[in-house]
């Protein structure tokens, strides 16, 4: 490989064409999808098929850094962003921001004629094996290269992801029709509108057991039912304050030492 790039081998050649099968629609799908949050994953595959192929050129630190850091989290940052938002279906077609169309076509416009400028000014030259190239180490020679050669693109490359960011929230901000509500007139409506004001009663007459199936007493005696669950029910799994009856003689008994004792009485007659 010294002093020559050399191209292609069997396995490199089917993992480009799957690649390319996998990333061109996916590219396309960036362009022509009708939801935000499509093209967000649309993108993100491109990504991580782009690390894959990087991977495969000998480059494992540009390709674990595409895959990590900009499939990983900046488009998982986007489509966080989106989902938060909650953008779906029903995207708002009103601007909100007066004349951004045509802004956004002004630039589109400057930004195709600079790169086919620079594109038709790019000279490129003659390939040459990774030995000779790397000959500090991947990660160093990249380094060099970021951070001294392209500094300054790699600090715009920066500051144009934080706009993106924050140009996905604005796009994707729906316009409010209707003000909204205030905490007091939340209030109003609830006290206006529901029917029940105050917390339900708790389910069980006795504290003996589980009697989550069995209504609580109103003061006049009547059950409740809106202290048993609707669940139970409609299971017809509620049970009658009637079967809980006999054990009104036992609680009285266990309060009152008088009544106490007439029951042992009472139960030492029957056992004779």
């Amino acid at each position: 490989m010294t002093g020559e790039a050399v191209y292609g081998s069997g396995g490199e050649n089917v993992l480009f064409w799957i690649l390319a099968i996998v990333m061109v629609p996916a590219a396309f799908g960036l362009l022509f999808a009708r939801k935000a949050v499509h093209a967000a994953l649309c993108m993100a595959t491109v990504m991580v098929g782009l690390g894959i192929a990087y991977l495969s050129l000998q480059a494992p630190f540009l390709g674990v850094v595409q895959i990590f850091v900009y499939a990983g989290a900046v488009m998982m940052l986007f489509l966080f962003l989106l989902m938060f938002i909650g953008v779906d279906s029903s995207d708002s077609l009103v601007e909100t921001i007066k004349g951004q169309r045509w802004i956004a076509l002004v630039f589109g416009i400057g930004l195709a004629v600079l790169l086919s400028s620079v594109i038709a000014d790019a000279a490129f030259a003659p390939p040459q094996g990774l030995k000779d190239i790397d000959t500090g180490g991947n990660i160093t020679t990249l380094a060099g290269a970021i951070f001294g050669q392209y500094v300054w693109a790699f600090e715009v490359t920066s500051a144009l992801l934080i706009t993106a960011a924050l140009g996905a929230m604005v796009l994707a901000h729906r316009e409010r029709i209707v003000p909204k509500p205030t905490q007091r007139e939340l209030s109003i409506k609830r006290i206006k509108d529901g029917p029940i004001k105050a917390p339900l009663p708790a389910p069980g007459v006795f504290a003996r057991h589980n009697a989550v199936d069995i209504p609580a007493l109103l003061p006049d005696g009547s059950p409740s039912p809106l202290s048993v669950s609707r669940v139970l029910t409609a299971r017809g799994q509620m049970r009658a304050v009637a079967t809980v009856a006999d054990d009104v003689a036992t609680i009285e008994s266990e309060i009152d030492p008088e009544r106490r004792g007439e029951n042992r009485d009472a139960g030492e007659r029957g056992a004779q």
